[in-house]
């Protein structure tokens, strides 16, 4: 059963990325394969409905652009940010976030399998629903994001961070959690509930949590 307290359960926060102080405007680089970005400005391209393999985009800015139903696979996204970007309907395979914040961002209907997140914060994105599957999470914070319905399946969670999200009908099923706290979330028809051990859980969704354990365990109030 996982651990619901009230206090406890500190998380290490997340590096900063570490973005040159002087961006150069990206203009026309397209997402291609190998494509190697390097201390770009982007702002409001449009990369919707590619394929690209193996890029790397280090030290970049990303702001208002769509990768609506880009197919992205062995992808780095290291010392990064992307503000206000459209993730919607991506599959993202083996797609990684290192030092990289993800601000303002739509990521409804995106998949993302078999990648990493290490170091990063999503602040004020909506995935409803979204698959984050087979991930391996690390030193993460999720603020004020909406999150209903998302798939977390078969993740790994190592030093986690949930704030102020709401999490109704999240999946996490055969996760594994080194180190995770839930802090001031919905958690109302969570499904996976008993793989969160070694999860801390402050606030209202204590009790959420608790009934969708209760409603696993098979107990029947009236």
């Amino acid at each position: 059963m996982p651990q619901i307290t009230r206090q406890g359960g500190k998380i290490k926060a997340p590096e900063a990325p570490r973005i040159p102080s002087v961006l150069r405007p990206a203009g026309d680089v397209e997402l291609e394969d190998d494509a190697i970005l390097k201390g770009l400005s982007f702002d409001g391209q449009t990369f919707v409905g590619l394929q690209a393999e193996a890029v790397e985009a280090d030290g970049c800015s990303f702001a208002n652009v769509r990768f609506t139903g880009t197919d992205l696979r062995q992808t780095q996204f290291s010392d990064s940010k992307l503000n206000t970007c459209d993730f919607s309907q991506m599959s993202a395979g083996d797609v990684s976030l290192i030092r990289c914040v993800v601000d303002g961002s739509r990521l409804t209907g995106s998949s993302w399998k078999s990648g990493t997140f290490r170091d990063a914060r999503f602040s004020n994105c909506v995935a409803t629903p979204g698959m984050f599957r087979h991930m391996k999470i690390y030193a993460t914070v999720f603020e004020d994001c909406r999150f209903t319905g998302i798939d977390f399946q078969f993740t790994e969670f190592h030093n986690v961070k949930f704030v102020n999200c709401d999490l109704t009908g999240a999946q996490f099923g055969n996760v594994k959690v080194g180190s995770m706290r839930i802090e001031n979330c919905t958690l109302l028809d969570v499904g996976g509930g008993t793989n969160l051990k070694g999860t801390t859980v402050a606030g209202p969704g204590s009790m959420e949590l608790a009934l969708s354990l209760a409603r696993e365990a098979g107990i029947v109030f009236e």
